[in-house]
């Protein structure tokens, strides 16, 4: 299969901030955390635009990101900046679609398994839509806050999620992301804006 890192370039400056110090989780902090998802659960359609660079296995690539989130249904574009190649990750209604290969257009109930198996690519897409938001997708998951209470680290499903930075809104939402499985896959996310879908 036409692994699509080969004609991306990697963003510079995606990995050059540094992850905060953590303070210990205690009842207020994960109080607050609980708040946020909430909040951000009851806007289930949002977008963004920014940057995403990924690698798995030494392979991979990086581009213009545009995320379209409507509940559980979704729209990614990846667009290279150099080379102009672009592809889409679409689900609806259950069923997910993956256009912009040479291969043309291909359809499978599972985005994430679909795109690893035309890419090579490991992105987490269904958690990624929490962890983008600073949120823990479902299941059991483990929490850092930084300095500021808002997270610095949730570890869920064998990831790691670093957050670098925040924005200002309310509720505060994630600017750069750093997410790794061990030493299989990294996902680094800069958010340019946040937005309605």
């Amino acid at each position: 299969m036409k692994r699509l890192g080969v004609a991306l370039l990697c963003l510079a400056g995606l990995s050059a901030c540094v992850p905060a110090p953590v303070r210990e989780a205690d009842a207020g902090l994960l109080a607050a955390q609980a708040a946020r998802e909430a909040t951000l659960a009851a806007e289930p359609h949002w977008s963004l635009s920014g940057r995403l660079a990924v690698n798995a296995n030494g392979e991979g690539g990086s581009g213009r990101l545009e995320w379209r989130q409507q509940g559980d249904d979704f729209e990614i574009r990846l667009a290279a900046p150099v080379t102009g190649k672009s592809w889409r990750l679409r689900q609806q209604g259950g069923l997910a679609t993956l256009e912009g290969l040479e291969e043309g257009v291909l359809a499978a109930p599972d985005a994430e398994a679909l795109l690893h198996d035309a890419t090579g690519w490991r992105l987490p897409v269904q958690a990624l839509a929490a962890w983008a938001r600073g949120a823990r997708a479902e299941g059991a998951a483990a929490i850092e806050f930084g300095p500021t209470g808002l997270p610095a680290m949730i570890s869920q499903q064998g990831w790691q999620v670093e957050y670098r930075e925040w924005d200002a809104a309310d509720p505060a939402r994630p600017r750069r992301i750093f997410a790794r499985q061990g030493d299989q896959a990294s996902v680094r996310l800069v958010v340019d804006a946040w937005g309605s879908p």
